[in-house]
């Protein structure tokens, strides 16, 4: 077990260094694989199976594991083999040829139309220097499909080029940089806080958001400020940042048709993430199927 875990520790420092993958990501793949030392008690990596990995995984199902998380597992696992391969530290991979159960497709959760403007609306209840950063975040998330943590993490040099060109610089996944479009009211969003941040960020603090001790702006805190907004205006689900991005991808697929923009624009690698968006509302179709088809008029 010492050497198996010396091995996890390895490989994972070199994926930090070589492929730059994030603390987040860091902390899955080292969960997953100290699932693989923990269900391979004693027994030595090299001389595990297909056979034996397929009993850890029909394992993990039967304890609740969903058919995602298990894909997620096995590529951990399939990745960790493959390095210790290139080591010769074992002979074959024993999870080539292993698939998770299929898990049924869950469709992104947007809002509607009609309750994103609800959402984005300026509220005058409490504290107006906070209410005008929670603008400025919940409507450059809606504006530009941010993921959480690229909005956390952009400095107030990202203001120049979002208020004077309409873009701003973020980096995705990986450390992927891209240029997403910011719009006119997500514009005036942050003007409007840009005017008011001094008075809450430090002297040497580079966030653009910050929170109400002066630091960056936590995660967690977005979430909650989000997800308390929604409350307060009777919206009838717990809305959460990654919600505005769908909304964001939903509500731009409908309008323009233009997927490959919408992948551009989401940072997506393949164009199958993207394309789970043209199913989400069947009833938009059926209107432009209605009104388009010759067949179809009345």
């Amino acid at each position: 077990m010492t050497n198996a875990a010396t091995a996890v520790a390895a490989y994972l420092a070199e994926l930090a260094e070589q492929r730059r993958l994030s603390p987040h990501t860091l902390s899955n793949y080292r969960r997953d694989l100290v699932r693989l030392l923990n269900l391979a008690g004693e027994m030595p990596l090299a001389e595990l199976q297909v056979h034996h990995i397929r009993r850890f995984a029909a394992q993990l199902h039967g304890q609740g594991l969903s058919g995602r998380s298990l894909a997620r597992l096995l590529s951990a696992w399939r990745g960790f083999f493959n390095w210790l391969g290139r080591g010769d530290v074992v002979r074959a991979n024993p999870c080539e040829g292993v698939r998770s159960p299929k898990s049924p497709k869950h469709l992104p959760n947007a809002l509607s139309v009609d309750e994103t403007a609800r959402l984005l609306q300026p509220s005058d209840d409490g504290d107006a220097v906070l209410l005008t950063r929670d603008t400025a975040m919940f409507e450059l998330f809606y504006s530009s499909g941010l993921r959480l943590a690229e909005l956390a993490a952009l400095d107030c040099a990202a203001l120049d080029s979002a208020l004077n060109e309409g873009e701003v610089r973020v980096l995705g996944k990986r450390n992927k940089a891209r240029l997403v479009p910011v719009g006119r009211k997500a514009r005036e969003a942050l003007a409007a806080w840009a005017a008011l941040r001094d008075s809450l960020a430090g002297a040497e603090e580079p966030a653009l958001f910050v929170s109400r001790r002066g630091g960056r702006i936590s995660h967690r805190m977005i979430q909650l400020r989000l997800a308390q907004l929604a409350l307060q205006l009777g919206l009838p689900r717990h809305v959460h940042p990654h919600m505005l991005r769908h909304s964001f991808a939903s509500h731009v697929l409908q309008s323009s048709g233009d997927l490959r923009a919408v992948q551009e624009m989401l940072g997506h690698a393949s164009i199958a993430s993207t394309q789970v968006y043209t199913h989400l509302d069947f009833q938009h179709l059926a209107k432009v199927y209605d009104a388009a088809h010759p067949r179809a008029k009345r």
